[in-house]
């Protein structure tokens, strides 16, 4: 078993709002995304980067990190550093950035002091629909976001989280499951071997998957 072609923009005939990644992300900076990742992109405008991730400048340098195998449902929003604000002042506003004689005095280091990195989404992560992360997070393996929710800090693999702001409501798996799942990392491994051992993955088969080959 080949699998779907992770190139193609639309791997489903049936429902061309599937989308994968990968080939929307060629040639963007500070993006990187792995293969067969999707989102749902009912509208089919094929502009998850400038509809979906939001405030994200090269200029900035903060990096979007997507691995394999994720499932980003409709309306799901990725914020980055480029829509923060200094906050060590008595006022939030931009002042410098409508010129006319405000930006005189800015200090650009007030403003990236509140810059929280880059954005790690890990593999085989499933948001669902319109839930909105906030910038600088890392987000483990197999974690599950429910829809709606707004995530503002680290999310653990294997969490599911929901709520605004995101808490955790439990783990998929006991925490030994969930250590040798992440040494085991199937998300890594060729599509043919991934194709032998799909009913391990999709079976919670840990044994299987363990002594695949």
């Amino acid at each position: 078993m080949t699998g779907p072609d992770p190139d193609t923009l639309h791997p489903m005939q049936s429902y061309k709002g599937t989308t994968f990644l990968p080939p929307l992300a060629k040639g963007r900076a500070n993006v990187e995304v792995g293969a067969y990742s999707y989102y749902d992109d009912r509208d089919q405008t094929g502009d998850f980067f400038d509809r979906n991730v939001l405030h994200h400048y090269d200029f900035i340098g903060d990096r979007l990190v997507i691995g394999p195998f994720c499932a980003l449902a409709y309306g799901v929003q990725i914020h980055m550093n480029g829509g923060t604000h200094a906050m060590g002042g008595f006022s939030t506003f931009p002042f410098n950035i409508f010129g006319g004689g405000w930006e005189a005095g800015f200090d650009a280091a007030t403003w990236t002091a509140e810059h929280r990195g880059d954005t790690v989404i890990g593999p085989d992560v499933w948001i669902g629909t319109e839930a909105k992360l906030m910038p600088g997070l890392t987000i483990g393996a197999g974690a599950i976001v429910a829809a709606h929710s707004v995530v503002t800090r680290d999310v653990a693999p294997y969490t599911v989280v929901a709520g605004n702001p995101a808490r955790a409501v439990k783990q998929r798996f006991d925490a030994a499951t969930i250590e040798r799942l992440l040494d085991i990392a199937w998300w890594t491994w060729p599509v043919d071997k991934l194709g032998r051992n799909l009913n391990a993955i999709r079976g919670a088969d840990l044994s299987a998957l363990e002594t695949a080959t």
